[in-house]
């Protein structure tokens, strides 16, 4: 079985990322027979890619041939991707380490993913619903001085 997880250094000492898109970096792993035996860190290609970042990602641990990937958060279009491909895709918080998030996820403790925006990161379209009545800091120049 190949596990892919996102991670900042990577390693099995690195703790989960939270974004999987945008990862820096993914350590790959082979278990066989419940047992870790091929650790490979590798830098996430679509880490700085302009848009798309989380497809790419789906993509790129599709051609590593992952059967599962741990993350701590996916956005709705790698989940699709992933989904699609038959992939498992699951979660683990922020303060789990790589090697405890792989062991966890074969004892089957980590079954769900969370989703979030795709790429973790702020580059959202932001649409707020405000109203928008602040009252402002007006920029009157009047001095006061009698007219003639």
């Amino acid at each position: 079985m190949r596990i892919i997880v996102a991670t900042v250094r990577g390693g099995l000492d690195d703790f989960v990322n939270q974004a999987f898109g945008r990862t820096p970096t993914f350590t790959i792993v082979n278990v066989e027979d419940g047992e870790i035996k091929n650790v490979r860190v590798v830098p996430n290609p679509s880490a700085s890619a302009p848009r798309g970042a989380g497809v790419q990602a789906a993509q790129f641990c599709i051609d590593e041939g992952a059967n599962a990937v741990i993350s701590g958060q996916f956005g709705p279009n790698s989940s699709q991707v992933l989904q699609a491909s038959g992939i498992r895709f699951v979660s683990a918080p922020p303060t789990m380490r790589v090697e405890d998030a792989i062991r966890a996820f074969l004892r089957g403790e980590l079954t769900q993913a969370i989703f979030g925006p795709e790429g973790g990161t702020g580059m959202g379209r932001g649409r707020g619903m405000g109203g928008g009545r602040g009252l402002g800091m007006g920029r009157g120049r009047g001095q006061g001085r009698g007219g003639w």
